[in-house]
């Protein structure tokens, strides 16, 4: 399947794919477009979009899209949740300090950024950091 969002991805745009390609769809494609694309292009192509306004997967209720993937999906599992909770701390401008781990991620998203403008390359390589943080909150879950 495709998957459309907004170009320049950062916390949420990079956690999105992982999640998607790791639990949801482990052939998805995705696209990154400037924001007033995603719409045409979703269309266009028969993409799923997300992490944009006005979309399914986008932010919700408070919720970052990472969470509202995860309750689309119904996914349980404890250490995804976990994950959830930093994704939505570091990307939620206001929540950075309800999770100690929020700050690190952001950091590092802004630093992957800097080294891999691509955005195709840059999940590719962010992807490491999150295998990583499943594996440590799935210790910490236990």
């Amino acid at each position: 399947m495709k998957w459309v969002t907004r170009s320049h991805v950062h916390v949420d745009r990079v956690a999105c794919p992982w999640l998607i390609t790791r639990f949801i769809d482990s052939e998805a494609e995705f696209l990154f477009v400037p924001k007033n694309q995603i719409a045409e292009t979703a269309k266009r192509i028969g993409a799923i979009p997300f992490d944009a306004p006005n979309v399914e997967l986008g932010h919700k209720e408070g919720k970052c899209s990472f969470e509202t993937i995860i309750e689309k999906y119904e996914l349980k599992d404890k250490a995804l949740l976990r994950i959830a909770q930093i994704v939505h701390s570091a990307d939620i401008e206001d929540d950075i300090d309800k999770d100690k781990i929020a700050e690190g991620l952001e950091a590092i998203a802004a630093g992957y950024s800097i080294r891999y403008p691509n955005d195709n390359e840059n999940i590719k390589e962010q992807f490491h950091v999150y295998d990583a943080l499943y594996a440590w909150c799935r210790l910490q879950v236990r």
